[in-house]
């Protein structure tokens, strides 16, 4: 088989596009030069790989497959250039990262500022995901490296353990609960509650735990923050369950009480994931690096 890079490049735009004039139009293009290629690339692979209506295109399960393996040589490729620019240093390229909730609001920012600001020519995609969406997009190549949280269940990656944390409990000091050294969670189902919003790892997470034991959290409003959720809490709206690292962070300037919780899931590990540490340039190794001191500040070490 012989493929072109540009005829890579030209099916992954009109694969993430709602339709092949769409997909041809970032691969500056024109459509009726766009659907050639594709039928080409199709004879090549002796498979269809595209569904084609008035509605727009839909990928068969061999263009699913010809997906993966597209976006791996060229992330692959991106990777090479990274590589030969600035003579292979880590000054420039550029990183794509999906990461969950905390990792993406909490700690990230903090690092990424410092690690950018050494670098002028590196840029970052950050985009928060659910963990399978974390775990799915290292596997196929739609990102560099993925920042999750808890048990990690994925074949074909290395996982690179770089902190640990852990859940706690928050409500205003002057809560009837206030006063506990520790609770379980079950406790505080009588009182109302304030989540992350729909969609969110921590949520997701916490609905699973309550409902293995037939319970359900009274979740009285859903934010886009941790600092959101302990100005609810401090206003005495409802309690939070969130990472230690955040409810200490804004402890210190709000009127909060952090309570341990009792449960055998409150420790969270901190995980990197990414398909080979030795294939990614050295400017992703830069920031991997720059991740485990980190964990080992974070821990006391």
């Amino acid at each position: 088989m012989h493929f072109d890079l540009s005829d890579l490049r030209l099916f992954i735009h009109i694969a993430e596009s709602p339709s092949l004039t769409q997909g041809a139009r970032k691969a500056f293009i024109s459509p009726a030069a766009a659907s050639a290629r594709i039928k080409s690339l199709e004879t090549e692979v002796g498979n269809r790989l595209l569904y084609r209506d008035s509605r727009g295109v839909e990928l068969t399960p061999a263009g699913q497959l010809f997906l993966q393996h597209a976006r791996l040589i060229m992330r692959q490729v991106d990777y090479l250039k990274s590589e030969f620019t600035e003579y292979g240093t880590d000054a420039a390229g550029h990183i794509r990262i999906f990461a969950n909730t905390t990792a993406a609001t909490e700690f990230l920012p903090e690092i990424l500022g410092d690690f950018l600001a050494e670098r002028p020519g590196v840029t970052v995609d950050l985009q928060e995901r659910l963990s399978r969406d974390i775990v799915r997009g290292v596997l196929d190549g739609s990102t560099d490296l993925g920042i999750i949280a808890g048990p990690v269940k994925a074949e074909n990656l290395q996982v690179i353990h770089f902190s640990t944390d852990r859940l706690v409990l928050v409500t205003p000091k002057d809560h009837p609960l206030a006063g506990r050294q520790s609770i379980r969670l079950a406790e505080t189902a009588g009182y109302p509650h304030i989540g992350l919003h729909e969609g969110t790892t921590l949520l997701r997470f916490l609905q699973e735990q309550v409902a293995e034991n037939g319970n359900s959290l009274n979740m009285r409003i859903k934010v886009y923050s941790f600092e959101a959720m302990c100005r609810l809490v401090e206003s005495g709206v409802g309690l939070a369950v969130m990472p230690d690292s955040a409810a200490r962070r804004h402890q210190r300037t709000m009127n909060l009480a952090v309570i341990e919780l009792n449960e055998p899931w409150r420790v969270r590990e901190r995980s990197i994931l990414l398909r080979d540490l030795e294939a990614l340039p050295k400017v992703i190794r830069a920031l991997i690096d720059r991740l485990q001191t980190y964990g080992l500040e974070d821990s006391g070490s």
